[in-house]
């Protein structure tokens, strides 16, 4: 297991990834693969840039072997390391290190702040007496669901089970204890639902090149059903989840991101946990960079890396 020195004792770069995300169940394993490459920029000593981009590379690719969703890990990961080390010319190492941590602490402050501007931005989209649709758990969608009730909006909620695991129900439960009605349905009840409902809001695992998202199988089902249905599908995602990914289809999603690290020797028998939904299915994206397009996402990337 990759480990890094920090004060002259071992930091075991997965052990303290997994240990954030097992002591804080909303935080994203984006944000605690950020959390985790500002530690390691903290608390270790660097002799050149090169050794730093080394580390961080290594310590991405070990959180991206634990057995969860690599596509909010990678992209997280790149932004990060492409935030913190712009224009460094001319400096001596520590100096750098010390304007890195600084842009790193800003990064992360910035971020952990992107669910709230995201909910803001999706409120008034959410009226009262509407009927929405949502696919498994997300829990940025369950913020802004549980704002805009706070904000003294009814409205009903339909979500699926989302496949394997208990996340629709464990969504459900959370709605309704936030006092907010809601329905758990069979993710093969999508069709018979989306002529009921007024719109679909959905979570992303990742957002790609073209606009278009990788999410909990199910998402692109319900993305076509939307459509022949003529229903607005939005989507709520963070702006560390912007990925440089370019799928033209489901085959080219790469098997790290469609499957489980345990099985990928042989993945012809199993059951994709994700799938690609294409921009001509979604209506706005809500970010906190702001409501997008889907073909307005390539600029925002290029934003984000120039």
């Amino acid at each position: 297991m990759p480990q890094v020195t920090k004060n002259n004792e071992d930091f075991d770069v997965v052990k303290y990834f997994l240990q954030l995300l097992e002591d804080n169940r909303d935080l994203s394993s984006g944000i605690a693969a950020i959390k985790t490459l500002l530690m390691i920029l903290e608390k270790k000593q660097f002799g050149t840039i090169h050794i730093l981009h080394t580390t961080m590379r290594e310590a991405v690719a070990a959180m991206r072997n634990t057995d969860l969703s690599i596509a909010a890990i990678v992209s997280a990961g790149e932004l990060f390391c492409r935030f913190i080390t712009l224009s460094l010319d001319d400096k001596h190492m520590e100096e750098c290190r010390q304007i890195m941590l600084h842009r790193g602490k800003i990064f992360l402050t910035k971020l952990l702040n992107s669910r709230q501007v995201i909910s803001q931005q999706a409120q008034r989209f959410i009226s009262d007496g509407c009927r929405i649709l949502t696919h498994s758990r997300s829990r940025v969608v369950l913020q802004a669901l549980i704002a805009a009730s706070q904000n003294k909006k009814s409205f009903h909620v339909f979500v699926t089970q989302g496949g394997v695991g208990n996340s629709g129900e464990e969504m459900v439960q959370e709605l309704q204890a936030a006092g907010i009605d809601s329905t758990l349905i069979l993710d093969s009840a999508t069709g018979y639902v989306m002529e009921s409902v007024d719109f679909v809001m959905v979570g992303a695992e990742a957002v790609v090149e073209s606009g278009g998202i990788i999410n909990r199988i199910g998402s692109y089902t319900m993305g076509l059903c939307a459509r022949e249905m003529k229903k607005p599908f939005y989507v709520l995602a963070e702006s560390f989840k912007f990925s440089r990914l370019y799928p033209l289809n489901q085959r080219d999603l790469p098997n790290e991101y469609k499957y489980s690290r345990k099985h990928l020797n042989d993945v012809s028998k199993l059951h994709p946990l994700v799938d690609y939904t294409p921009p001509a299915y979604i209506t706005l994206l809500f970010t906190d960079l702001g409501i997008l397009t889907p073909s307005a996402v390539s600029d925002e990337l290029i934003k984000l890396y120039m």
